[in-house]
């Protein structure tokens, strides 16, 4: 198979989304729900193409290099969806399966979670790293045990500054990054239609907004086959030039069924909630 043949290599829509259990006590209700009824249903979609999740667990969170955005902050978990073409028809599908597992009953996190950011990216590209024999494409697919997360915002996408530090994070950075020991590759996305949701200081909503802006956000994923929270203290800096910045880097870990203690502490009242 020719990698021009990927079906993740023609994809020109990926969701991602931020969400953050609100009461400490159903972390293990949420991670029941989405990993044996939610994710699955997803992934038999014939429009899904591959999805993923991950945890930010306490320990994540202690090894983040930049946490300043209040908004991706309190999120816990990060889930992402790719989609088949045409991705308009494919997203519609996907979009009325929650709707009717809704009128089913079977959507019980509504309740207690928030989706602090979610939305629509188109993928830029990805890179697997030197001595890693599958593509890009493949990436994704490969077992592995977490992904640093980095998200950086450009204060005017569509400006000379943003252009020349997107050129930084793809011609300096995202090198660095491949060559560092535990790194199985890369891949990097660009907002396209995100929602975000302040806190409204009562447990609901506060500010809900939608920017619309083409680049105001890129994702960045690097896969690792070693403890993400120890390549994530290896890493170079992350972006910081006029025009475009990190707002948040962070290790998170590959979510295994059935394993869902990171929280446990903060159910038993012995630890701070994180996002707290």
């Amino acid at each position: 198979m020719s990698r021009g043949s990927h079906a993740l290599s023609r994809c020109t829509r990926v969701f991602f989304s931020f969400p953050e259990v609100t009461d400490p006590a159903r972390h293990r209700d949420y991670n029941a729900w989405h990993q044996l009824d939610h994710r699955p249903e997803n992934l038999a979609l014939p429009g899904v193409l591959h999805g993923d999740r991950w945890v930010r667990s306490p320990e994540c969170r202690d090894a983040s290099a930049i946490d300043d955005d209040p908004v991706l902050s309190p999120a816990q978990y990060v889930a992402m969806y790719w989609f088949a073409e045409p991705a308009g028809a494919s997203i519609e599908e996907w979009s009325e399966l929650g709707q009717t597992t809704l009128e089913q009953g079977r959507r019980p996190e509504l309740e207690w979670t928030r989706r602090r950011v979610n939305g629509f990216f188109r993928p830029l590209g990805g890179r697997a790293a030197p001595g890693v024999a599958i593509s890009p494409e493949a990436l994704p697919h490969r077992p592995h045990r977490g992904v640093v997360l980095e998200v950086l915002r450009a204060d005017e996408p569509s400006g000379a500054a943003a252009e020349a530090g997107f050129g930084v994070l793809h011609r300096e950075h995202l090198p660095a990054v491949l060559a560092v020991p535990g790194v199985l590759g890369t891949w990097s996305f660009a907002s396209r239609d995100v929602t975000l949701r302040g806190d409204g200081g009562d447990g609901g909503d506060g500010d809900v907004r939608r920017d619309t802006t083409r680049g105001a956000y890129t994702v960045v994923l690097h896969w690792c086959e070693a403890d993400p929270v120890e390549v994530a203290a290896t890493l170079p800096p992350p972006v910081a030039v006029p025009g475009l910045r990190t707002v948040l880097r962070t290790p998170l870990r590959t979510v295994v069924a059935g394993e869902w203690s990171w929280f446990d502490a903060d159910r038993a009242g012995t630890a701070v909630s994180p996002g707290a």
